[in-house]
């Protein structure tokens, strides 16, 4: 009596390559999908630098949207030139304002309503639009030296011991000499009006 050996069939490996190859053309797909989509929304390329007029656009105050300056002046569309730009400083940070000062010459000199009290003031502006408000501040001295005073005669005073009158009446000089520009100029531009010497006696 002859005793066979029976071998056992090796069973196949194909199943198991098919699996692995196919996680692996699978991964592929993900990962190209991936990267395509990054390549295709620009993901790779520099990101711009914005002027200051897009910065002006989407300013948080929302001067763009409602077409007025930072003070609520309106910006005109047409008129002799158009609106003076904010005027930017080169910084590898971040984009920052340019600010602009101006001294008005003489001192202002003004009785108090009501008063033989008198109020002397020396006036400074200060701007981060371009060099055309400086030169109309300039132009235009003799009638926005005139408003100014009109302003301050219009003090009392009991107006002087209110803890924030001076800032209260640089606001108002602000806004009259800003209506005053846009007038004649179509264009305030004026964002901050100080003292320079503050005097009552």
């Amino acid at each position: 009596m002859v005793d066979e050996v029976v071998e056992a069939e090796p069973k196949p490996k194909k199943p198991i390559l098919l699996i692995v190859g196919g996680i692996v053309v699978l991964l592929l797909l993900v990962v190209g999908a991936v990267v395509g989509t990054l390549f295709a929304t620009g993901f790779f390329k520099a990101k711009p630098v914005l002027t200051a007029e897009q910065m002006l656009e989407g300013d948080s105050h929302g001067a763009a949207a409602s077409g007025a300056d930072t003070h609520g002046a309106p910006a005109k569309a047409g008129g002799k030139d158009a609106a003076p730009t904010k005027q930017t400083k080169k910084s590898p940070e971040l984009t920052r304002f340019d600010y602009s000062y101006l001294k008005l010459e003489n001192d202002f000199l003004s009785n108090l309503s009501g008063s033989r009290k008198v109020m002397s003031v020396q006036i400074a502006i200060m701007t981060r639009y371009d060099k055309r408000v400086i030169d109309n501040v300039k132009k235009h001295e003799m009638a926005l030296r005139s408003v100014i005073l009109d302003v301050m005669r219009q003090t009392v005073e009991a107006d002087l011991l209110k803890p924030d009158f001076r800032k209260e009446l640089a606001v108002r000089i602000r806004d009259a000499m800003n209506t005053l520009l846009e007038k004649y100029e179509d264009f305030g531009g004026i964002e901050e009006v100080y003292f320079t010497t503050f005097v009552t006696q």
